[in-house]
């Protein structure tokens, strides 16, 4: 089995001035505290979540409390968050396939919240949907089986009509996935060190420093996007690289922004995973556009920038993420596979599905019905492969996501050409205004008529104002 190292790393990230920040929706300082007006983020080292391997011989133990905290951000103010056993986010979880886990989150704030493993495949009962709310003092554990191949997912609060808030406020962690195939594979892994967890975000502030959540009817509409962008807590943090591959395991946990990402110097990038597993082979490109709760997993090359920095950009929003110095010399060298899985051949789908995404004034549909937790609205069987074509009738953005399982997708916009690096398992997908996907999805090992799964919107800002339904496993 191959052996992971974690590494605390140090550097000073650049000093910049963040001026009255409640920006977009005429928010202004709501502390009450009568701030400087002028905040310097603080200078940081790109932090490294904690790795967990879980305890316990036979079933693995990962327990995890979740608590109202303090974090960091800028030196003048400590901000108040929530979090996941820290002080923004959480550890990031490495579990393996076949392993029997146990998930224990425990409630310490004083408000009810449940915790979804976005991306796992698991029991609709051990999902962590709003069916399984848990109140504050309560512990609730997901238990399971890892049944899936090597992948990135992560871990949020699902609580119906909070989600956003919960998310926004700094509760999420990445889930990693390993298996004998991703052991056997020549790519970077060594966790912090040439293996880097990304969870990218955006944030508006108020001029105390303190999260601002808000938002007005036409941010409900557009998604409540920010202007301070962080990865894994930190603004504009620095990572001293290795000259070597290095591989970014990027998820996009924000509330509602489309990420466009890329490196400042326009170098090439060659993404090697998705959401749900490896692509079949590396995918080379220069940018990568990420809509909220996708991940890729990617692989850059610095062996040859010794001595030289760049940066991890987003285009879109003209931001910066993350600064690279490539300051140490390699300790360990790889070369990225030209074949790194094989995946399932979509085949003829027997059932067909539509879902129509639909919206005005804040509030959000699919095929004309907002979500109720006491309606059902699709009855899938197990086995059975399906084809769903879900069309955005909005000139907003949308993606949407499915819970339990991963799909394949066959079309956009009725076409069957699929970009290279969308044809493997997903469980999110982006729908741009006006647009439309379909996709192949079967449910395997887990039935239950009684508990469901969701599916949804994850601008999260849609979800909590509608845009989900339900559906059961025969």
């Amino acid at each position: 089995m191959i052996r992971r190292e974690f590494i605390t790393i140090s550097s000073a990230a650049a000093l910049w001035v963040l001026t009255g920040c409640g920006g977009g929706g005429g928010e202004s300082d709501t502390s009450g505290g009568g701030g400087s007006g002028t905040l310097t983020p603080k200078a940081k080292a790109l932090p490294i979540p904690e790795a967990i391997s879980g305890s316990g011989s036979r079933t693995k133990q990962y327990d995890l409390t979740i608590r109202s905290s303090s974090h960091d951000f800028f030196n003048e103010a400590d901000t108040s968050t929530y979090a996941v056993n820290g002080t923004f986010l959480g550890p990031t979880l490495f579990l393996r396939n076949g392993d029997d886990v146990s998930i224990n989150y425990t409630n310490t704030l004083d408000e009810k919240i449940s915790m979804h493993g976005h991306g796992m495949h698991l029991p609709a009962d051990m999902d962590g949907s709003a069916h399984q709310e848990f109140q504050p003092g309560d512990t609730w554990s997901a238990n399971y089986t890892v049944k899936q191949k090597a992948c990135t997912n992560w871990y949020h609060p699902h609580t119906l009509h909070k989600t956003a808030e919960q998310v926004y406020k700094g509760i999420a962690g990445m889930i990693i996935i390993e298996d004998s195939e991703s052991d056997a594979l020549d790519l970077p892994n060594r966790y912090g060190k040439d293996d880097i967890p990304l969870v990218l975000q955006d944030r508006k502030f108020d001029t105390n420093g303190q999260i601002v959540y808000n938002p007005s009817q036409q941010e409900i509409m557009r998604g409540y996007i920010g202007d301070t962008f962080i990865a894994n807590g930190a603004i504009e943090p620095t990572f001293d690289a290795e000259a070597k591959e290095i591989r970014f395991r990027i998820l996009n946990g924000s509330n509602s922004t489309v990420y466009e990402l890329g490196f400042s110097d326009g170098r090439a990038f060659k993404q090697i995973a998705t959401d749900n597993a490896f692509l079949e082979s590396p995918v080379s490109m220069s940018r990568l556009t990420l809509s909220p709760a996708e991940r890729a997993e990617i692989i850059v090359d610095l062996s040859g920038d010794l001595n030289q920095s760049l940066t991890l950009d987003e285009f879109k929003n003209n931001k910066t993420f993350l600064k690279i110095n490539v300051s140490k010399s390699p300790a360990a060298t790889t070369s990225v596979p030209n074949v790194l899985t094989t995946l399932d051949i979509p085949g003829s789908a027997s059932i067909a599905r539509s879902f129509s995404l639909e919206g005005s004034m804040g509030n959000f549909t699919i095929n004309g019905k907002a979500m109720d937790i006491n309606v059902i609205n699709e009855t899938l069987t197990l086995g059975v492969l399906e084809e769903w074509t879900v069309t955005n009738t909005m000139n907003i953005d949308h993606n949407f996501h499915i819970h339990g399982t991963h799909f394949r997708l066959v079309k956009r916009n009725g076409s069957n050409s699929i970009a290279a690096n969308e044809k493997g398992y997903k469980d999110t997908v982006y729908i741009p205004a006006g647009e439309e996907v379909t996709f192949q999805v079967k449910m395997t090992d887990y039935a239950d008529t009684i508990v469901p799964y969701m599916y949804h919107c994850h601008f999260l800002e849609h979800e909590d104002n509608g845009m989900m339904g339900q559906f059961t496993v025969s």
